[in-house]
């Protein structure tokens, strides 16, 4: 019988966005939802749908000793506050989405004895998780095959990455079918770590463009608040229609209207993308320790879906040239709009649901397989 379930996430999109889709599904089937996060909550969680969020403290890890020793202090202040969370609410099960907001709160319920759960949406099993697969009673991914999960196969389902229902209903707009001379819609975005990036990129790029292919151009871009002047000082200077925002509320209907999305490979951003079937060139975030991103976009990539391109090949040359032969080519992005949403899971919330119920009842599950 349903009772109190305590989601766990990192504070970013990328990690609350899942967390909320799971969190309707369930609530639907009467549980009543408890999240636990950091503060940076509010900035993406406003539709959460919790009957109580728990702020905890947690740390990042980094090379420098004293980060260091800081972000291991504030990870046993949010073990201590968790094990209270947990003793207060006696949750019937804890799920965990990754980043290390969702240490505390998982180890404080394994340690309590409450069944466990932790959903990863990379391709690779991400540091939080990896710490967190050996101590939870079920482990499932967003992807097949999850590097760095191969040790813990036999409690690991592969239930796909849930996305929110403003992702499914966006999902039910066909492709923008468009002849080569029809005006063409180009979303662009970064997340918190690539608009800089994208702001320094897209704008030189869409300038290089022959005039007659720069003249059907309309972008909407998410930039942030202090590169907005000059982002649409440049775009007005070509005399090219620009929607630009530091935060769009309905991104998932952005990505629906449009006709080729530019952007970095986080896994919800994959999800979505695959979900609703929009074709993307992706540029994963350089640098990352486990390159979590480009192999969210190769998965992409290796279906027909998108193409990826890594930071240090891609500059404002090589996108006005990938961009011009896409834009002339109508049908390519067509054909990739569609092998995109071939590999969508758009019922994942609702599987990775069943998976977390059968969980919660202690019952027995098959690992290793599809859910």
């Amino acid at each position: 019988m349903p009772g109190i379930v305590l989601l766990s996430a990192g504070g970013t999109g990328g990690h609350l966005f899942p967390a909320e889709a799971l969190a309707a599904v369930l609530k639907r089937r009467g549980w009543t939802v408890h999240l636990a996060t950091d503060h940076r909550v509010n900035s993406y969680a406003r539709d959460f749908p919790a009957a109580e969020t728990h702020i905890i403290p947690s740390g990042t890890f980094g090379r420098d000793p004293v980060a260091f020793a800081r972000a291991l202090r504030d990870l046993m202040r949010g073990y201590l506050q968790a094990r209270r969370v947990v003793a207060a609410i006696r949750p019937q099960i804890a799920v965990g989405f990754g980043g290390y907001p969702t240490v505390p709160p998982i180890l404080a319920a394994a340690r309590a004895r409450v069944p466990t759960v932790i959903h990863d949406q990379n391709a690779v099993i991400g540091r939080a998780n990896k710490f967190l697969a050996s101590r939870v009673t079920a482990i499932a991914t967003g992807f097949p095959n999850v590097r760095g999960a191969e040790m813990f196969v036999a409690k690991t389902v592969e239930t796909g990455s849930p996305v929110r229902e403003s992702v499914l209903r966006a999902a039910a707009t066909p492709y923008p079918v468009r002849s080569a001379h029809q005006p063409f819609d180009l979303l662009v975005f970064g997340g918190s770590q690539g608009a800089r990036f994208m702001s320094d990129l897209v704008p030189p790029a869409i300038a290089a463009l022959p005039a007659d292919i720069r003249g059907l151009v309309r972008v909407t871009q998410q930039c942030r608040a202090e590169d907005i002047d000059r982002v649409r000082d440049a775009y007005a200077g070509m005399e090219v229609e620009a929607d630009l925002r530091p935060f769009f509320d309905d991104m998932p209907a952005r990505i629906a209207a449009s006709h080729l999305v530019v952007s970095r490979s986080g896994a919800s951003t994959v999800a979505e993308l695959c979900v609703i079937g929009r074709p993307a060139i992706m540029v994963p975030l350089p640098n990352a320790l486990d390159q979590d991103q480009k192999a969210n976009a190769e998965v992409l990539a290796r279906a027909g879906g998108g193409w990826m391109v890594e930071q240090r090949d891609m500059n404002p040359g090589r996108l006005a040239h990938d961009l011009a032969e896409l834009i002339a080519n109508p049908r390519r992005l067509a054909d990739s709009a569609a092998a995109a949403l071939l590999i969508g899971r758009p019922y994942a919330a609702d599987k990775l649901a069943d998976l977390v119920e059968t969980v919660a009842e202690r019952k027995p599950f098959k690992g290793g397989a599809s859910a």
